[in-house]
């Protein structure tokens, strides 16, 4: 054969022209995909990202997270946060200055809760009585009842809550424990995303973006219905033997020389990969259809209001099963973004995702699971002591004091914290910021946010980024 031709020479080539990726058999499809536009400058000190798993800082409580998103904000005056003092003074001018965003519409008028709230398990924590459900498990559940953001914005409140900081384009949680800590399962990716068939919630696939971290710990959306990954399975004609050969083909290409830096290749060369050995392990997870027909009773697969967001918590809890680091549960845009009809519409929404989402905890319970996974339920904001549209009754948005809860994986079970003042308005006692609620799920699982690092632009970034994050010792078991 031609000295031109041989491996030695190719593997000059390569590095001589595609900055060491070996991106000849590639080129078409990242082209394709625009990743080959902006080329980038190499950076000449080698990282390695991989999804294997990774040593934490300190022993980990948790090795996966559940969280389910409720995004538009929920009622935490209507839901898990009784007032009495709203019942005194319901439609009377309230007595305090209040923010409102959408002045349009305001009112300062009080709005009472047209629900009963009880007690409820051994812990004897208070829940409405639209969330039976959450009155089910609240012995096994963390409810945090002084939760902070201060930024009275759908946009602003997720970034916070979802990447640390009310600014865009920064890194999901997910994508920081998985670049952190990695996966258990190399066949599924690290980082999953349920998505509701409606629509996709608020920012869209920001919510799910790595940011500036490498590509490799973007989480990977699953569709709510069929096929719920796409472009898995390859041609016909390409299936078995031919992929595999192509594949190899690849893996002795890019071996050959590979300089570093180039991430977004990195990514999509791993995405390939990884794709191939999802065939198999992808479609056993999402099918359902081995589960007991008590497990998909349990979930509310059997009633149509609860069937879709049942089942994605029940595909949830299998891909943890499975080692999957991080997985999102997503309700569509505005789901809990009750300005008006809220008497109508804040049940109807409960009764979606309570059962589900009750059956998550006791399923996970019941597997053993439950010790080692944080389930968590909550949105961006909570909602306002006042009336918004006095036409059709609402609430408007509150990042001053609101809710969420947590289960399993080191919180502290039948645990009420933190509190907001009498007409639910500002958290008041033990407040927690987005940045203490990250330091402290953080430290669950094994990792120090302070430590837990990204250079760029030759400065270390991390979740809390210099924000005064501190553990909550008071919220773990």
């Amino acid at each position: 054969m031609n000295e031109l031709f041989t491996k030695s020479s190719r593997r000059h080539f390569l590095s001589q022209n595609v900055m060491g990726i070996g991106g000849v058999t590639l080129a078409w499809l990242l082209q394709r995909e625009g990743l080959l536009a902006n080329p980038v400058k190499p950076n000449l000190t080698a990282v390695a990202n991989s999804l294997l798993p990774k040593q934490p800082h300190h022993a980990p409580r948790a090795k996966a997270m559940i969280s389910c998103f409720m995004q538009g904000g929920p009622s935490h005056m209507d839901i898990c946060d009784p007032k009495p003092l709203l019942d005194k003074w319901n439609g009377k001018e309230f007595p305090e200055k209040i923010k409102y965003d959408n002045a349009a519409q305001a009112s300062s008028k009080v709005l009472a809760s047209k629900w009963k709230f009880k007690k409820h398990g051994q812990s004897g924590t208070e829940f409405s009585e639209i969330v039976p459900g959450f009155g089910s498990i609240a012995d096994d559940i963390c409810l945090i009842r002084s939760m902070h953001t201060g930024v009275n914005n759908h946009g602003q409140s997720i970034h916070a809550l979802n990447s640390g900081r009310t600014v865009a384009g920064r890194p999901a949680l997910g994508s920081w424990l998985t670049y952190g800590l990695g996966s258990e399962n190399q066949n599924l990716p690290a980082y999953m995303v349920l998505r509701d068939p409606a629509s996709l919630p608020v920012l869209g696939t920001f919510n799910w973006s790595a940011g500036w971290l490498p590509g490799l710990y973007q989480g990977t959306m699953v569709r709510a219905k069929e096929p719920r990954i796409l472009n898995l399975n390859p041609p016909i004609h390409l299936s078995g033997k031919p992929q595999e050969n192509f594949l190899e083909f690849l893996a002795e290409l890019n071996s050959d020389s590979k300089s570093p830096g180039e991430l977004d290749l990195e990514a999509r060369i791993a995405s390939f990969e990884l794709a191939a050995r999802m065939q198999t392990a992808a479609a056993d997870v999402m099918d359902i259809s081995d589960e007991s027909d008590a497990t998909k009773k349990l979930y509310g697969i059997d009633n149509a209001a609860t069937k879709d967001f049942g089942t994605r918590c029940l595909i949830a809890r299998r891909l943890v099963e499975r080692g999957v680091r991080f997985v999102q549960v997503f309700t569509r845009n505005q789901f809990l973004d009750h300005h008006g009809n809220i008497i109508n519409s804040l049940p109807a929404s409960c009764k979606k995702i309570d059962q589900p989402m009750a059956a998550l905890v006791k399923d996970l319970k019941g597997r053993g699971l439950l010790d080692s996974t944080v389930v968590h339920w909550g949105g961006e904001m909570g909602r306002l002591p006042v009336v918004q549209n006095e036409k059709s009754p609402g609430r408007d948005h509150n990042t001053y004091g609101f809710s969420m809860w947590l289960a399993g994986g080191g919180f502290k079970g039948g645990h009420v914290h933190g509190a907001t003042d009498e007409w639910g308005h500002r958290a008041v006692e033990n407040v927690v910021n987005h940045y203490d609620y990250h330091a402290t799920l953080l430290h669950l699982f094994g990792l120090d946010h302070t430590k837990l690092t990204y250079k760029r632009a030759a400065q270390e970034q991390t979740l809390t980024d210099g924000q005064p994050g501190k553990v909550v010792k008071e919220i773990l078991a």
